[in-house]
């Protein structure tokens, strides 16, 4: 019979629809496993954003990945509370993000600078200059935001800080 870790494992092949570079475990959208026994488990997974267009295509992907492995009873369900943060993705995809071109969220969602209008610089992820600028709250997607560098003139998505 499968454990929690084995499941985890096949989980994490899995990547983020909207970012490659990172599994849906790195993203840390999957909460809970419970197995019933050897064909059935119940899965519990948050949204980024409680409207995520990538949530149908990563309950799918499960789906596929765990039926490819044997499960014919899955049950997913998709829960809100606690709301999902960005201080759930790990410290290897927040590097991951960084390497492929997404700035990180910064260590913690307890950044409200919006709320008053003021920016924060965020880090080039190409060649690491402070000096950079928000152009836009929205980016390539609504869990990003992009910004500029004013020294390589880069535009670049940020991963906000939730």
């Amino acid at each position: 019979m499968k454990t929690k870790e084995d499941i985890l494992l096949l989980l994490s092949e899995i990547p983020d629809p909207e970012i490659p570079v990172i599994s849906i475990i790195e993203l840390g959208v999957i909460r809970d496993i419970n197995i019933t026994d050897e064909v059935s488990l119940t899965l519990k997974i948050t949204p980024t954003y409680s409207g995520c267009p990538a949530m149908k295509q990563i309950e799918d992907d499960v789906r596929k990945k765990l039926t490819e492995n044997g499960f014919t009873n899955i049950s997913i369900n998709t829960i809100f509370s606690p709301p999902w943060t960005t201080d759930w993705i790990t410290a290897e995809a927040k590097e991951k993000l960084r390497i492929y071109g997404i700035a990180p969220p910064e260590h913690s969602t307890e950044d409200k600078s919006w709320l008053t209008g003021k920016t924060k610089n965020i880090a080039c992820p190409r060649c690491k200059s402070q000096n950079t600028k928000l152009i836009s709250q929205f980016g390539s997607t609504a869990c990003k935001a992009l910004h500029q560098c004013e020294d390589c003139l880069e535009p670049f998505d940020y991963f906000k800080c939730i």
